[in-house]
């Protein structure tokens, strides 16, 4: 048997869209609402010890008279802080022996005060020892970047010996 085809009648109605022209002449009138700017505050990121243009100033270094001196000073008295402060012995009940490396990296914030950041070495111990000792270092002047108060990274080695 043929195939019967039934055509079917498409009356479905379609809105025309209408689009506009968007030129303009220059009679036309533009409308501008008020426009605000605001300079955005510049924030200056922490800046690595090596690099920074005013130090921070450890308790102690203030009388000195560049910026050199009060790196100098500052690196001494932190080491001085580190030896009297950090627990060597922790390193023989571990069973470690020879020369140890402990990296602590800190900050030293906009305020002056010191900010653990992270510590490696041979045992998560020494690691936290280091991170006890680093949070008892005192306030200090902050590091200035363009005359503003930045924070201030910076990285110690604290290297003890074990007496076998």
């Amino acid at each position: 048997a043929p195939e019967v085809i039934e055509v079917v009648e498409d009356e479905a109605e379609i809105e025309e869209t209408v689009i506009q022209s968007t030129e303009t002449n220059q009679e036309e009138k533009v409308e501008v609402k008020d426009v605000s700017y605001e300079e955005p505050a510049e924030e200056i990121a922490d800046v690595p010890f090596a690099v920074i243009e005013n130090v921070p100033v450890y308790p102690g270094c203030e009388n000195e008279k560049n910026n050199a001196a009060k790196k100098a000073c500052m690196s001494e008295k932190i080491s001085e802080f580190v030896r009297k402060k950090f627990n060597t012995e922790l390193g023989s009940e571990l069973g470690l022996s020879g020369i140890n490396k402990v990296y602590v990296q800190f900050k030293i914030n906009k305020q002056g005060g010191v900010e653990f950041m992270g510590a490696r070495g041979p045992h998560p111990r020494l690691e936290q020892e280091a991170e006890r000792v680093t949070k008892l270092l005192p306030k200090m002047t902050p590091g200035m970047q363009r005359g503003k108060a930045v924070g201030v990274l910076y990285a110690l080695p604290i290297v003890f010996q074990i007496q076998d």
